[in-house]
């Protein structure tokens, strides 16, 4: 190697490190914090032990913080994808809403982990390889997720699927006028 080209990668070099160090000073929004509200899942344990092995750093207000997280430009990332997933669903903050929108939540959710969205694999690979959902981890989540779904595909009242008389029936003139 020449001379030349050895001034230039110790440059780039010591080029690399003041930016890497420089960008540890760039303040990231709430690493190393959960927020204090907590909801307690009514979830038996080994779905509860599952969810918080692959769901809850992101989706909840108990994140478990690593060094690394504090990290640049790591913990942009990890911020970033805590923020999204608490946007999407917080289940720290069940408590404030209703049985339907928690069952429609876990429908929800149930539909991404048989896509295979979540778990992301850059929550699984390198740092969370327990995270990756089995076959048989997929089934209890199923089982749990789905557990009071709300049908769409129940069979519509006697005749109504023939156009019987379960069909509603037509409002007479004199109801439209709103007399």
């Amino acid at each position: 190697m020449s001379p030349r080209m050895k001034k230039v990668l110790r440059v780039l070099a010591l080029g690399a490190v003041v930016v890497g160090v420089g960008i540890q000073f760039v303040p990231v929004r709430d690493v190393g914090t959960n927020p204090p509200h907590r909801f307690k899942l009514d979830a038996p344990p080994e779905v509860e032990a599952l969810m918080r092995r692959a769901c809850m750093d992101c989706h909840s207000n108990e994140t478990r913080w690593p060094l690394y997280s504090r990290l640049a430009p790591g913990s942009w990332l990890m911020s970033r994808d805590i923020h999204n997933g608490r946007n999407h669903l917080n289940f720290s903050e069940w408590g404030d809403v209703d049985e339907d929108e928690r069952q429609d939540d876990l429908e929800n959710a149930w539909e991404q982990v048989e896509s295979g969205e979540m778990p992301p694999w850059f929550y699984i690979f390198p740092f969370h390889p327990d995270a990756k959902l089995s076959a048989a981890d997929k089934a209890l989540l199923k089982s749990y997720f789905l557990k009071n779904k709300k049908s769409e595909d129940k069979p519509k009242a006697d005749g109504a699927e023939a156009g019987g008389s379960a069909a509603k029936p037509e409002a007479k003139p004199e109801d439209k006028k709103g007399n």
